[in-house]
């Protein structure tokens, strides 16, 4: 569940898609205005996947500033738990956050460089009380009281280790797999070996590790697979 948005909100949707899943885009507009405009092949994507577009605008209504606060309430509501990925000290992400706290849900942070503006705020939360998360286990343990994991018939064999289904990734993440070894790799030799910016390799891991394709480690990342 995320907001269609740019960055890990796209990410979010992509991983859910590319992992077989459903996944619910809260929109800040009218049903029929898709925001940003070149989000419109990814909303088409999201309902054909089964999932669903959300708001509670009329039809019609143009996104305004004011719109994403509101929807970032249905995030939260519809949500188990809210991971803020990158936070300002001042940012629509901290508001979703106090928003999920207000509603009984789990508050979960990503921790990122001291010296980053956009990891202050996740490190705020932290010290709060907010979950450290570090790989997708740690969102499974603090949720396990809610889910129950699904039931795979052991006639179906699962893939090689040396070889994993890398089926459903975008190239971008295969990218990113292939360059990482056993070993962790950090992200300065990742960004140097695939040619990615930062954000879109950070975006790449994210989605890798909630694969269970790689984590983190001191000194980087590395395959888990």
């Amino acid at each position: 569940t995320s907001g269609l948005a740019l960055g890990v909100d796209a990410a979010a949707h992509r991983g859910a898609l590319a992992a077989g899943g459903t996944t619910v885009a809260v929109l800040g507009n009218g049903p029929d205005r898709i925001y940003p405009p070149h989000h419109r092949k990814l909303a088409q994507q999201i309902i054909e996947g089964g999932g669903v577009l959300v708001t509670e605008f009329a039809p019609g209504s143009q996104p305004r500033r004011e719109y994403f606060p509101a929807r970032n309430r249905i995030i939260s509501g519809l949500s188990f738990g809210t991971i803020v990925v990158e936070a300002a000290l001042r940012s629509g992400s901290l508001i979703t956050a106090r928003l999920a706290l207000e509603q009984g849900r789990e508050v979960f942070a990503i921790p990122g460089s001291i010296h980053s503006p956009v990891a202050r705020g996740c490190h705020q939360l932290i010290k709060q009380g907010a979950r450290l998360v570090e790989t997708v286990d740690d969102v499974l343990e603090e949720l396990a009281g809610w889910w129950s994991p699904p039931v795979v018939s052991t006639r179906q064999p699962s893939p090689a280790p040396d070889r994993p289904d890398l089926s459903g990734l975008e190239q971008r993440e295969i990218a990113v797999f292939e360059a990482l070894g056993y070993d962790p790799v950090s992200t300065d030799a990742l960004a140097l070996a695939t040619g990615l910016p930062a954000d879109q390799l950070m975006q790449a891991l994210l989605l890798l590790e909630l694969q269970g394709l790689a984590g983190s480690a001191p000194g980087g990342y590395l395959r888990l697979a």
